[in-house]
C-alpha cells in the first residue's frame, strides 16, 4: 500500500495574544490544496500545547477542516548550518582550558625551582667536620632567584591572559543564555507541523487557499507600565500605556500584532450544557458520540499468536522480591471506559482456543460450601466469576487474615468514555502482549515525551523573572475583571526570556495638580496628581514615568484605576509650600453638679505659598469618633467630611478636609476645633491624653 505524503505549506506568525501567563498565537498559511485534501503546515514551535491546536479556512465557507493533528519530525543538521554563537562559546571553553593548563604548568615549574636547596652529603661518625662551601651556596641562591624572577614574570602574563579569556567566555555565555530560543539544537533540527485534512468544494490546483492556525504556548508573561506627560496649569494629560513582555516560547515574534489580556489562559471558559429531564414525556435522542461497541469475535484476532503456547517472560517483566519474582501488571482500565473501538479480525481466522480453567476459590475454614457455590462447582466449567465473587463476599475470613472487600457494583447504563478516549488521533492499538481486555483495543497513548517536557519547562521559566521596579502582575491588580489591550502597531519580541517594552496605546485621562498635607502627622506639603479615568477600560497598577513641562520628574507607582475611578499619584514633597500647626487644649466641667468633663481642642494651621503660581492645598485633620452614646463630640470649624463614593479614595473615620486656594506668594490661616464631653464616670481609653 502506498501512502502519499501531505503537501507542505509555509506559515507566518500574524498575531499573538499574551495572557497573564502563556500566549495564544495565530498563524496564516496559503497554498494550493491537493486532490486528497491533506496539507502539512510547518513552522510551529516545539513548546506548543497539542490540545490547543485549532484550524479553519478563510474566505472559503464551502471548505472546512475535518482533522488537525500535530506531528514532530527530527533531522540531523547539515555541516553548513550557521551556529556561530554556540561554536564561539565552545571555542572559548577550549581556549580557557588551554590557558588554565599553561598557568598550572607554570605554577608547577615555580614549585620545582622553589624546592631547590643545597643538600650536604651524609657525614659518617669517624669523618672530621667539613667546611661549608659558601660560594656554591650563594651561586645556587643567585640561580634560584634569577630563575624565579623570570618564571613569576611569565606567570603574571599567563594570569592576565587567563582573566581575559575568562571574561570573553563569560560574555559569550551570557549572550548565549540571552539569545533567542528560536534556533535548532546543536545537532538535531526539530520540525513541528500541523497535518490538516480539508474537505469540500476544493478549487483548482492553481487557486490558493488561506488557512488560519491558532495554538497556545507557555512561556510568555507581561506587566503594564506607563508614561505620563503633563503641563502645569492644564486639566488633562497624555498617558501612554506600555507593556514589558518576556517570552521564551521557542519562536521569535517578528512583526506581529500584539494584544495583552489579564485573563488566565488555562481557565476553562466553555459553558455547561443544561438539559431538562421530564418524567413521563418523550426524551430527545442523546447526542451521538464517537464510541462504538467492540466487535464480536475480537479474541479470534490473536488465536494464531496464542496457539504455540505461552511465551517465556522477559527479564524486564519481573521484579526480584525476596526469594521469588513479582510480575509487573499492566495499567488498569479506566473505570468509565466501556470499551474503545478495536480492529476486527477478518473472515476465516482461526477459532478461539478454550480459556484456561480458573483457579478454585479457597475453602472457608471450619465450614462447608454454601448451596449456591456447590451448585456452581457441580456445573461443567466450574464456578463463574460472579459466583466466586459472591462466595468470597459471604465466606468468613480466616483467622489472622482480613476479610476480602466486596466487589464493586457494575456501572448502570451505557459507558461514558472521557475526552481522551474519544481522541482517535491519540489512541494506540494494544498488541498481543497486553493482558486481559486491552488486547486488540485502542487506548490513549500514555507515553511520556521528555523532549517536549523539557521545552515546556524551559519556556515556563520566564514566570520566575524578577519584575521591574513598581511592577505588579496583571492577575494581582486586575481583581475580578478581565480586560484586553490591543497594541496600535506591530512589534518584535525575540524569544530570549528578557523584558522588552512594547507601546500599546495612548489613553486620555483627566489630570489636575493638588497639594496635600496632614500637619498633625508631619509638617510637610506633598504634591500629587489626581487622575480620573473616563474610558471604559481599567488601568492596571504599575510603574509610571512622570514628565512635567518636558522635564522628567520621577518614576512613581500607579494604583489600579477602574473605569470612572479617581486616584492620586504622589510626586514627593513640595518645598515651595510651608505649613505650621498649633493646638490648644482647655479642660473644664459643666452640668448641674459638674458631672461632665469638657475637653476643648483648638487647632490653628498656617499656610504659605512661595511658588510663582497659584496652588490648591488640601489640609486634613482627624476628629475623634466615639461609639459611646454618652460621649458627645461637637465640632467648631468650617471643614467638611470627604466623600467616600465609588471611584474615590478611602478615608479613615473622622477625617475632615480643608481646601484652600493660595495665590502666588499668598498665605492663609485656618482655625478649627472640637469639644469632647465625657461623663464623670467615664474616661478615654488610655487616659484623658492631651494632644
Amino acid at each position: 500500500m502506498r501512502v502519499e505524503k501531505a503537501r507542505s505549506w509555509g506559515s507566518a506568525l500574524d498575531s499573538v495574544v499574551v495572557y497573564a501567563q502563556g500566549a495564544l498565537c495565530r498563524r496564516l498559511a496559503r497554498g494550493s490544496v491537493p486532490p486528497d485534501g491533506r496539507v502539512r503546515v510547518t513552522g510551529l514551535p516545539r513548546s506548543l500545547d497539542p490540545g490547543s491546536l485549532r484550524a479553519r479556512v478563510l474566505g472559503a465557507p464551502q471548505v472546512r477542516v475535518v482533522e488537525a493533528r500535530v506531528e514532530v519530525d527530527a533531522e540531523p543538521l547539515d555541516a553548513g548550518v550557521p551556529d556561530a554563537l554556540r561554536r564561539e562559546v565552545e571555542r572559548l571553553h577550549d581556549e580557557y582550558a588551554a590557558a588554565q593548563g599553561r598557568r598550572d604548568r607554570q605554577l608547577s615549574l615555580i614549585e620545582e625551582v622553589t624546592a631547590l636547596h643545597p643538600v650536604p652529603p651524609p657525614r659518617r661518625r669517624d669523618d672530621p667536620h667539613r667546611r661549608t662551601p659558601v660560594d656554591a651556596w650563594l651561586e645556587l641562591a643567585d640561580f634560584v632567584e634569577q630563575r624565579l624572577t623570570g618564571l613569576h614574570a611569565r606567570l603574571a602574563e599567563l594570569d592576565e591572559a587567563l582573566l581575559l579569556v575568562e571574561h570573553e567566555l563569560t560574555v559569550a555565555t551570557d549572550r548565549l543564555d540571552r539569545a533567542s530560543t528560536d534556533v535548532p539544537s546543536a545537532h538535531v533540527e526539530t520540525t513541528v507541523s500541523a497535518v490538516l485534512t480539508l474537505v469540500g468544494a476544493i478549487g483548482d490546483a492553481d487557486e490558493d487557499t488561506e488557512l488560519e492556525l491558532e495554538y497556545g504556548v507557555p512561556g510568555a508573561v507581561w506587566v503594564p507600565a506607563y508614561r505620563l506627560t503633563h503641563r502645569q496649569g492644564d486639566d488633562s494629560g497624555h498617558l501612554v500605556l506600555r507593556a514589558s513582555v518576556a517570552q521564551r516560547t521557542g519562536e521569535d515574534w517578528t512583526g506581529v500584532r500584539v494584544a495583552l489580556s489579564t485573563a488566565d489562559l488555562r481557565r476553562r471558559t466553555d459553558l455547561p450544557r443544561l438539559r431538562s429531564i421530564r418524567i413521563g414525556r418523550r426524551q430527545p435522542a442523546p447526542a451521538p458520540s464517537g464510541w462504538r461497541e467492540p466487535p464480536a469475535g475480537l479474541a479470534d484476532l490473536f488465536a494464531g499468536y496464542d496457539a504455540p503456547g505461552p511465551r517465556p517472560a522477559a527479564a524486564t517483566d519481573y521484579l526480584a522480591a525476596g526469594a521469588g519474582f513479582a510480575h509487573t501488571a499492566p495499567p488498569p482500565l479506566p473505570p468509565s471506559y466501556g470499551g474503545p473501538p478495536a480492529m476486527t479480525a477478518g473472515p476465516g481466522s482461526a477459532p478461539t482456543p478454550p480459556p484456561a480453567p480458573a483457579a478454585p476459590a479457597p475453602m472457608p475454614v471450619g465450614g462447608a460450601l454454601p448451596d449456591h457455590a456447590q451448585r456452581a462447582r457441580s456445573r461443567p466449567g466450574g464456578a463463574t466469576r460472579a459466583g466466586r465473587a459472591a462466595f468470597a463476599a459471604k465466606a468468613p475470613a480466616a483467622p489472622g487474615r482480613p476479610a476480602s472487600p466486596p466487589p464493586p457494583a457494575p456501572a448502570v447504563g451505557p459507558p461514558q468514555p472521557s475526552g481522551a478516549e474519544l481522541d482517535y488521533t491519540a489512541l494506540v492499538l494494544c498488541g498481543p502482549d497486553e493482558q486481559g481486555a486491552r488486547r486488540g483495543r485502542l487506548f490513549p497513548d500514555s507515553s511520556f515525551d521528555p523532549v517536549a517536557a523539557e521545552y515546556r519547562r524551559r519556556a515556563e521559566s520566564v514566570a520566575a523573572l524578577p519584575l521591574p521596579g513598581h511592577a505588579v502582575r496583571p492577575r494581582e491588580s486586575a481583581g475580578s475583571f478581565d480586560h484586553r489591550f490591543d497594541a496600535a502597531a506591530r512589534a518584535d519580541i525575540p524569544s530570549d526570556g528578557t523584558w522588552h517594552t512594547v507601546t500599546v496605546a495612548e489613553i486620555p485621562v483627566g489630570l489636575r495638580t493638588e497639594y496635600l498635607c496632614v500637619p498633625s502627622v508631619e509638617p510637610t506639603v506633598y504634591a500629587t496628581l489626581v487622575l480620573s479615568n473616563a474610558t471604559d477600560q481599567a488601568l492596571l497598577a504599575g510603574p509610571v514615568e512622570v514628565t512635567v513641562d518636558d522635564d522628567f520628574l520621577l518614576t512613581a507607582s500607579l494604583p489600579t484605576l477602574a473605569p470612572g475611578g479617581v486616584r492620586r499619584v504622589g510626586l514627593g514633597p513640595a518645598e515651595g509650600i510651608r505649613v505650621s500647626r498649633r493646638t490648644n487644649l482647655r479642660e473644664s466641667t459643666s452640668g448641674l453638679r459638674n458631672n461632665v468633663t469638657v475637653l476643648d481642642h483648638r487647632v490653628h494651621v498656617e499656610l504659605a505659598n512661595q511658588l510663582a503660581r497659584p496652588v490648591t492645598v488640601e489640609v486634613r485633620e482627624l476628629v475623634p469618633v466615639s461609639s459611646e452614646p454618652d460621649v458627645r463630640i461637637e465640632e467648631r470649624a468650617d471643614w467638611t467630611a470627604p466623600e467616600d463614593g465609588a471611584g474615590s479614595e478611602h478615608h479613615a473615620p473622622g477625617t475632615r478636609v480643608w481646601r484652600v486656594a493660595l495665590p502666588a506668594g499668598g498665605t492663609a490661616a485656618l482655625d478649627g476645633g472640637y469639644e469632647i464631653r465625657i461623663p464623670a464616670g467615664k474616661a478615654l481609653v488610655g487616659g484623658n491624653r492631651r494632644s
